[in-house]
């Protein structure tokens, strides 16, 4: 085991419990940082990760990372939510950027109620569009500590195997 061998599954390491953070702090790219860990060990341990893994690794983390940014939009849609609710979950997710970690996580729910209030006048109607964007970051969230908890199994079976 070389000195660059382990300075990498360090750094992977430290990338892995980055995007665990990330998974949840939604100003953090949670599983791209992951699979750049999985990149890492790729090269530090020959044989330890296969290009399949890599490759499905690859496209898990860009279909939950996208979905991640349109989730709330479309869960708005479903709960029946206007196009100015649908474009102020939208709106709520970028500006919410600017407030992280709390902006992300209500933003896209305060944006969405107060443009479905302003179309609607309806009370009711706004609280459950609103929910149901809130329930897309919920569902995202989820999705994304799945895909780390995958990609961080698949960078320390082989760190194991190297140690042991």
């Amino acid at each position: 085991m070389t000195a660059l061998t382990v300075f990498l599954c360090v750094i992977a390491a430290v990338m892995l419990i980055i995007g665990f953070l990330g998974a949840i702090l939604p100003a953090l790219p949670g599983p791209p940082l992951s699979w750049f860990a999985l990149l890492l060990v790729y090269f530090a341990i020959p044989g330890g990760v296969s290009e399949t893994v890599l490759v499905f690794m690859l496209l898990l983390t860009a279909f939950v990372t996208v979905l991640d940014y349109v989730a709330p939009a479309v869960t708005t849609k479903w709960g029946g939510g206007s196009k100015a609710a649908v474009w102020g979950a939208t709106l709520g997710a970028v500006a919410g950027l600017f407030f992280a970690p709390w902006g992300l996580v209500l933003g896209p729910l305060v944006c969405a109620f107060i443009a479905e209030y302003i179309q609607e006048q309806n009370l009711g109607k706004s609280v459950r569009v609103a929910l149901w964007s809130f329930l897309a970051f919920l569902i995202t969230t989820g999705l994304k500590l799945v895909a780390c908890l995958w990609i961080a199994w698949y960078c320390f079976v082989p760190i194991w195997h190297m140690i042991f």
